[in-house]
């Protein structure tokens, strides 16, 4: 993968002059209209690379109009872009919930990778890939995923709690090389989720010089009436299909483990779910399935009970809560865009500001903030529509490290992104949905600043009725005061950092 640094940096300093080619007027504000397209992820057979096309903004839009000149983020990008960006294990103290309907046979957890009984080349591969000790999820999966006979699971559990690690270790752990056929099988979404789990596979499985790990993906060719012979299979839904039932080059009936990861983006991909359905009605009695998805709502819990039959152990991990309870909320009243650059100007020139976000409503008033606030000296990151997928995680992990301790961004951009540090959260633009307040939206964006205990400040610029009622609203939904803050009395905006 590229080094995106240097790109970002270049994109810092070619913000600079800009602004006159963006031809903000005082009067305009976050509701400008625009059209932005990009095309999907262009890859080839080893790794993904993406290509963006955008066109030109169309400004004009009446206030009336929900403004957006950014592209719908799929289910597919963000789980991509929340798996770039987990680099490391999330270190949760959020309990484990296991559903089981057979009291006889209760789940134990384990606090070891030793006590699993695995392979010898197999641990080692553990932990040279830097696996201590199991992550909390892997503690009470891990022996049921291994115990004998095998048992079904479904697992909810979001990106970073060593879920991909706990199924992989389940294949390899079953995976006999004497046997040259497929005896395990990993459905994903994409093909860069594809690349990815194979990744980690190939990691874990590299003292295990016999075992043959292929992939069914766009792209893999396999000569008609010769079986494949690998012993683990990761691809997609439809050339799995393909290769099963229309070529006949690989024989389902013989999988001992089926593994369907990220239920909750397969059943928001088009064809997906009935491929995967079809995939699993073809799987022998034998065969241990087991489904992970990052959420578990409704939709999620239909489909992974329609795939993994026979009454199977149920694992969620409970999600940390986003609450308001730890957050100041203030809001300043602005007369236009220009207005509210002053005022976050005289904030930032008060207090002392560790890392901060700032959601703009499209892309071109975030380019114009990025200008703006990179010629007064603060170090800026810009997310937007346009970028790959990659150069979004490069981004992100450049304020993360600290390289950039302002990131300014669209609403969509910013869907899936997760960092911790953050202080202060600014709205420069309120979010709405179809014209209405968007309080899911607004608690999401707010709540990065009051994590694990900490205080956090959110900023809210109103410039107008319209953007007063929607402020109002929110306030109303969540029943918290959101403060008068004066932008002009510096002794004022002291007193939020104490």
């Amino acid at each position: 993968m590229a080094d995106w640094g240097d790109q970002v940096d270049a994109q810092e300093k070619g913000l600079a002059g800009q602004v006159e080619k963006l031809a903000i007027n005082k009067n305009e504000s976050a509701n400008t209209q625009g059209s932005d397209s990009a095309s999907k992820p262009q890859t080839t057979n080893t790794q993904p690379t993406s290509k963006a096309t955008d066109t030109s903004a169309q400004a004009g839009a009446t206030a009336a109009e929900e403004a957006t000149d950014e592209k719908v983020t799929t289910k597919e990008d963000e789980s991509y872009l929340r798996k770039l960006l987990r680099n490391q294990l999330v270190k949760t103290k959020n309990d484990i919930e296991v559903l089981r309907k057979d009291p006889n046979n209760p789940l134990y957890s384990v606090k070891s990778f030793e006590a699993l009984n695995l392979k010898p080349e197999l641990l080692k591969g553990v932990y040279d890939m830097g696996f201590n000790a199991p992550s909390k999820i892997q503690e009470t999966a891990l022996p049921t995923l291994l115990a004998d006979p095998p048992v079904n699971m479904i697992a909810q559990s979001q990106s970073g709690t060593g879920k991909t690690a706990a199924f992989v270790l389940t294949m390899l752990s079953r995976c006999d090389t004497t046997i040259n056929n497929v005896q395990c099988l990993c459905l994903a979404p994409t093909y860069e989720l594809a690349l990815q789990i194979g990744e980690v596979t190939e990691q874990m499985a590299k003292h295990m010089t016999d075992c043959k790990i292929g992939y069914a993906v766009r792209g893999q060719k396999v000569p008609r009436g010769q079986k494949v012979q690998f012993h683990i299979l990761i691809g997609t839904p439809g050339t799995v299909m393909d290769w099963a039932i229309k070529l006949k080059v690989l024989d389902l009936r013989k999988i001992q483990v089926f593994v369907l990861d990220e239920a909750d983006v397969m059943i928001a991909t088009q064809g997906h779910q009935d491929q995967s359905l079809r995939i699993q009605r073809n799987l022998g009695e034998q065969c241990q399935m087991l489904l992970f998805s990052a959420t578990y709502d409704a939709d999620v819990m239909k489909f992974a009970q329609a795939v993994i039959p026979n009454d199977p152990v149920v694992i969620r991990l409970r999600r940390e809560e986003e609450s308001l309870d730890n957050i100041k909320q203030y809001y300043i009243e602005c007369h236009d865009v220009e207005d509210k650059f002053q005022a976050l100007s005289n904030i930032y020139g008060t207090i002392s500001i560790g890392q901060s976000m700032i959601f703009c409503q499209t892309r071109k008033i975030a380019s114009w903030l990025a200008e703006k606030m990179t010629k007064e000296g603060h170090a800026v990151g810009l997310l937007s529509g346009e970028l790959a997928i990659e150069q979004r995680a490069a981004i992100i992990n450049r304020f993360r490290d600290g390289k950039e301790k302002v990131l300014i961004t669209t609403n969509v951009s910013a869907r899936g992104i997760d960092v911790e540090q953050v202080t202060v959260v600014v709205n420069f633009d309120l979010p709405t949905l179809e014209g209405k307040p968007d309080n899911e939206t607004y608690l999401h964006r707010i709540g990065r600043t009051g994590r694990f205990g900490k205080n956090g400040i959110a900023i809210n610029m109103v410039d107008g009725q319209r953007s007063m009622n929607i402020m109002r609203s929110i306030e109303n939904h969540f029943g918290r005061k959101i403060t008068k803050l004066d932008a002009d009395d510096a002794e004022e905006i002291e007193k939020i950092s104490t």
